[in-house]
């Protein structure tokens, strides 16, 4: 899963900017307060925030800090930075976590978008995370006027393990949902998931449709898929369907692209939606419960550690940590652990998305960029030497001494690299080797102080 939010960056950066020449005033001023929100304000325009949310957003953080236990404290910019944060918290809806509410059984939720937002696949992410919480889900293909839409979500069924439900030849959109909904019940179903259909804008016949199908499946639960991407149009989209059909809440995709990242947070203050879910990637686990708090802590840079450590007790393998441990103890290190370690390191995502979850990691992120782009480096070195160590026999992995010349010409042949790029993998595990001894040094020690 990537954690990461990189929608984010440029704003990260403009606020970092701000508030780094706050830290350097003594004491504050309402000149000084005013000089700054007016920065915050550009900042988040130009990271495409709908107008009138900046502006009361600003409005709301300067009332705040205009007043005596601002100016008269003794850290007066974390005092600011205090303000913009709660309030970015409230702008993204607040502290509670939502959910979608899945009684009585079996519960209908309708997921609807326009084409292209990513509604099939995150259908599908959805089931998976319902899945995996012990929830009986059928996901229903409705998207009747794209075939392709219908086997694209058969073919996602059978990867995350759910059943799927498809149109019968001619059948109509209300008579697929009381199929489903029929089928659901008898065979003891907690969810059943419809992958609506779509247009490239709202139309009359569109609502019509979602209208039908909510009205005969008692649909309560409306939950709107809104890409991240598209800037201020995800704001005009949610309302048009908010409006149409009272959407419970709202899901964001692509957070992972490039886009300035500011619809996201105009969405929820201007539909009053909570948003639920955010899709950070094409992977079938590339879908988060949406935390208000943490994301406005990534975005003023602050990181979001709960997170980082949360994805690390679902992609760490205990088993191979206690091994790895009692390896270190004894100084039997090979390219297998190695190998072990890059694999559990990538689990956690792209290292620029383990950036964004520490505190003062999108500083560390931009000087990488400005001196060698480390991350993307490491991302590259370890499928390369992946691909390097797999094309090893596996004596070799055990005793890397035996690589010699030939061999090691074998290896990159075998692999698609240079002999250069096996070295370089052996130099960095040979780094790796001496840092465990120092670590295994350093615990027989402290054992014998104890």
């Amino acid at each position: 899963m990537h954690l990461g939010v990189v929608v984010f960056d440029s704003l990260t950066h403009s606020l970092e900017k701000v508030f780094r020449k706050l830290r350097g005033y003594g004491r504050l001023t309402e000149a000084n307060i005013g000089e700054a929100m007016r920065e915050v304000r550009m900042s988040l325009l130009e990271a495409d925030v709908n107008y009138e949310v900046a502006r009361d957003f600003v409005a709301r953080v300067s009332e705040q800090c205009v007043g005596q236990e601002v100016l008269g404290s003794i850290t007066p910019g974390q005092q600011v930075i205090k303000r913009v944060h709660d309030e970015l918290v409230l702008l993204l809806g607040g502290g509670k976590n939502r959910r979608v509410e899945l009684n009585p059984k079996p519960a209908p939720v309708m997921l609807v978008g326009l084409h292209g937002s990513g509604k099939t696949t995150t259908c599908a992410k959805l089931a998976a995370v319902w899945k995996k919480d012990g929830r009986n889900v059928l996901l229903v293909g409705a998207d009747i006027r794209r075939p392709a839409a219908v086997d694209q979500l058969r073919v996602l069924a059978a990867q995350v393990g759910v059943d799927m439900l498809g149109p019968e030849p001619g059948e109509q959109v209300p008579a697929l949902g009381r199929r489903a909904m029929d089928h659901a019940e008898r065979t003891g179903r907690d969810a059943v998931l419809f992958d609506t259909g779509g247009r490239f804008q709202i139309d009359d016949d569109l609502i019509q449709e979602l209208k039908d199908l909510r009205e005969k499946i008692n649909c309560r639960n409306t939950v709107l898929v809104v890409d991240a991407a598209i800037g201020q149009e995800s704001v005009h989209v949610a309302g048009g369907f908010h409006k149409a059909l009272e959407l419970r809440g709202l899901i964001l995709t692509k957070l992972d692209g490039d886009a300035r990242g500011g619809a996201a947070l105009s969405v929820q203050s201007v539909t009053g939606c909570p948003i639920l879910y955010t899709g950070t990637g094409e992977h079938m686990g590339d879908l988060e419960p949406f935390h208000a708090e943490r994301m406005a802590s990534r975005i003023l840079g602050m990181g979001d550690i709960v997170s980082l450590v949360e994805k690390a007790q679902q992609a760490v393998d205990v088993e191979q940590v206690a091994n790895m441990e009692r390896k270190i103890r004894s100084n039997r290190l090979d390219l297998e652990d190695f190998l072990s370690q890059l694999s559990q390191v990538r689990k956690l995502g792209s290292f620029d998305a383990i950036l964004d979850m520490m505190p003062m990691g999108g500083q560390l992120k931009a000087k990488m960029k400005d001196t060698a782009g480390a991350g993307r480096d490491f991302e590259q070195f370890s499928r390369r030497a992946e691909a390097i160590i797999r094309s090893m026999t596996p004596k070799e992995r055990r005793r890397p001494e035996l690589l010699n010349a030939s061999r090691k010409r074998r290896i990159a042949a075998g692999s698609g690299t240079q002999v250069q790029d096996v070295n370089d993998v052996l130099r960095q595990f040979e780094q790796a080797r001496q840092m465990a001894r120092k670590m295994g040094a350093l615990q027989k020690r402290l054992r014998r102080v104890r």
